[in-house]
């Protein structure tokens, strides 16, 4: 056996293969994106194609008035989820809010009726919510109870005072509602904004620092990835875990405030199943269901996902309302799978 005269050696010096496909293969390595952001990108992806195949269907549908329809529409929902999304965070959930806006509506109706003026009732139909958030997350803290079983036993209760307040819708004619519900802020020609809006988007903003630049939003992430940890490590965790469930009271009563003004009436139905509906955008928006990761701007992402949902079935004239369930449902089953495979790679 003869060895050769020459040994091969490597060339570190070879140049990298051209061509799209190598090319679509470097930018894809040096793109690093965080896997917590992976549900949120996931839903920006969704909302731009939604409207992208809209705008190529429907004729009028990427316009100014279409997307500002949609934060009219659903600023109730932004507001709603903005509180569901601190819930989530710390593990938790709430099937109250959408009793807690029937009976912020039905109490802010009854109010005006009666002649009260709005500078009172408006905070107080907000201070309902953020009493019955108070109750909920003192069962859940103190008392330990399931915080599924402590947020329905708040529902029954909200919407049986619903009922004790009025069985029928009751109009709201005040003029300061009457006001809010009728002005259009213009932005250009076919863009406009709302006082709800207005109100929605600085809840969110609100929201996002408290969340993201603050102490309790630290802990509300601690709470959500190992309460025995934050226990641990000193955090606040008692309190904080009360104070969720009053941001999501809180929320919830602006959010039916907002509703009334939309509605311009208030109705001890208002509401039904608007809970799921705020769980499903928190959840398409990237908030993991076991908690320690979410966004408040990716609930609003899973709002307008669902808003526009509705909208192109309206557009599309031909299909059923029920298909927005349909589509709900398929959206949330895939994010929930989404989530899972992250949580796998996480192990």
């Amino acid at each position: 056996m003869t060895t050769p005269d020459v040994l091969p050696t490597t060339d570190v010096t070879r140049a990298e293969p051209d061509g799209p496909r190598a090319r679509l293969t470097r930018v894809a390595r040096s793109v690093h994106v965080d896997r917590r952001f992976l549900p949120v990108l996931g839903a920006l992806v969704v909302l731009v194609l939604m409207f992208v195949v809209g705008g190529v269907r429907y004729e009028n549908f990427l316009s100014g008035r279409v997307v500002s329809n949609l934060f009219i529409n659903n600023s109730y929902l932004i507001v709603l989820a903005v509180g569901m999304t601190f819930v989530i965070i710390t593990g938790g959930i709430d099937l109250s809010v959408g009793a807690v806006v029937a009976l912020s509506g039905i109490t802010a109706a009854s109010l005006f009726e009666s002649g009260w003026p709005a500078f009172v009732v408006i905070p107080l139909v907000i201070l309902i919510g953020s009493a019955l958030g108070l109750v909920v997350g003192v069962m859940v803290r103190v008392f330990e109870i399931q915080p599924f079983i402590a947020t329905l036993a708040a529902m029954f209760l909200a919407r049986g005072l619903c009922y004790v307040i009025s069985l029928s819708s009751i109009p709201i004619t005040d003029p300061t509602i009457v006001w809010l519900s009728s002005t259009r802020i213009p932005l250009g020609e076919t863009w406009t904004l709302t006082p709800s809006g207005i109100i929605a988007l600085v809840v969110v903003a609100v929201a996002f620092y408290v969340l993201h630049y603050t102490r309790f939003g630290r802990t509300v992430y601690a709470i959500g990835g190992g309460e025995s940890s934050a226990v641990l490590m000193g955090l606040p965790v008692a309190r904080t875990k009360v104070l969720v469930y009053v941001i999501s009271g809180t929320c919830a009563g602006i959010g039916g405030f907002l509703f009334s003004i939309f509605s311009r009436s208030g109705y001890s139905l208002t509401g039904v199943g608007m809970e799921l509906d705020a769980i499903a955008a928190v959840v398409i928006g990237g908030t993991l269901l076991t908690g320690g990761s979410g966004f408040v701007l990716g609930s609003v992402l899973g709002v307008l996902v669902l808003g526009l949902i509705q909208t192109i079935i309206t557009f599309q004239g031909t299909l059923s309302s029920w298909w927005t369930k349909i589509f709900i449902g398929v959206l949330l089953l895939a994010f929930v799978v989404l989530q899972r495979a992250i949580a796998a790679r996480r192990r």
